[in-house]
């Protein structure tokens, strides 16, 4: 059984960018630029893609002919970059944008850190577990590891939670940067169901709470029924690194999760701090 994406499962759709076309009176970007900036935003298009598109389709969106596109695509499949298939002469992102993905990915420490611990975790409590890091003031979804229930969760690597209305962003709020805060409530909270925090002294409060028993949860704030609990991560410096999630139904995290869930949680999160170098004084 599929369900629903909620805030700590929500699969974040990437914006689709809008075919850009020429401007009378608008100064002409170099050539150079121009060739570039096409084939990267054919190159993301084709990633944010779920079957293969054809070069029709890709001229109409751009904005551009198609022997302009079927050069920019036979380009990047000569690189590897995007794949062919050969029955429809369609295209699809090529495994070497994954290749390279995982390369970038393996650069986050935290997440090289926390791999060891997230089969364990799931083991321990049948349910999903999650990692996450702050990048750019929005929390990336840096793994998925599914439970042992029969609900999946549409999470992938990549994936950006609400910092208001998820478990991992309100541990990113608690423990994270001092002015990260007050970025955040700079902007609406958007209200994804009626037990999502919509108000500066609610969200201020839950912070306060998250902080003083060092983990939080985020109980049908996005999606009815589903719940996550997560905890904290920190680095050698014992700045917040990310965070460690188990994610599920409300049935099995109940908004006050069981005390063997919150120490599961915790001192996976611990551990991963001390292989990140973390000592606690």
């Amino acid at each position: 059984m599929k369900h629903s994406p909620s805030a700590t499962e929500k699969r974040a759709a990437p914006p689709r960018l809008p075919a850009r076309r020429a401007h009378r009176g608008r100064s002409a970007a170099p050539a150079a630029t121009e060739t570039l900036d096409l084939s990267l935003r054919l190159l993301e298009r084709l990633a944010d893609a779920r079957e293969p598109v054809g070069v029709s389709e890709l001229a109409r969106e751009f904005g551009s002919s198609k022997a302009t596109v079927y050069r920019h695509v036979q380009t990047m499949a000569r690189h590897g970059f995007v794949r062919q298939d050969p029955a429809t002469q369609r295209y699809q992102a090529g495994v070497k944008l994954f290749i390279l993905g995982e390369r970038l990915r393996d650069r986050f420490d935290v997440l090289a850190a926390a791999r060891k611990e997230m089969a364990p975790l799931r083991d321990e409590t049948g349910q999903a577990v999650t990692v996450s890091a702050l990048v750019e003031d929005q929390i990336l979804v840096l793994e998925l590891l599914q439970g042992r229930t029969i609900v999946e969760f549409g999470t992938r690597p990549g994936t950006v939670l609400d910092l208001h209305a998820s478990a991992h962003g309100k541990v990113a709020l608690a423990f994270g940067p001092p002015d990260l805060q007050e970025r955040s409530l700079a902007r609406p909270l958007k209200p994804w169901t009626p037990q999502t925090i919509r108000t500066r002294p609610a969200l201020e409060r839950a912070i306060a709470q998250v902080r003083a028993r060092g983990w939080a949860t985020a109980p049908n704030e996005v999606l009815p029924g589903v719940n996550a609990l997560a905890a904290p991560i920190f680095d050698h410096r014992g700045a917040y690194a990310g965070a460690i999630a188990i994610v599920g139904s409300t049935q099995y995290i109940a908004a006050t999760p069981t005390p063997q869930q919150t120490a599961l949680v915790t001192g996976a999160a611990q551990r991963v701090s001390r292989e990140l170098g973390f000592r606690a004084r």
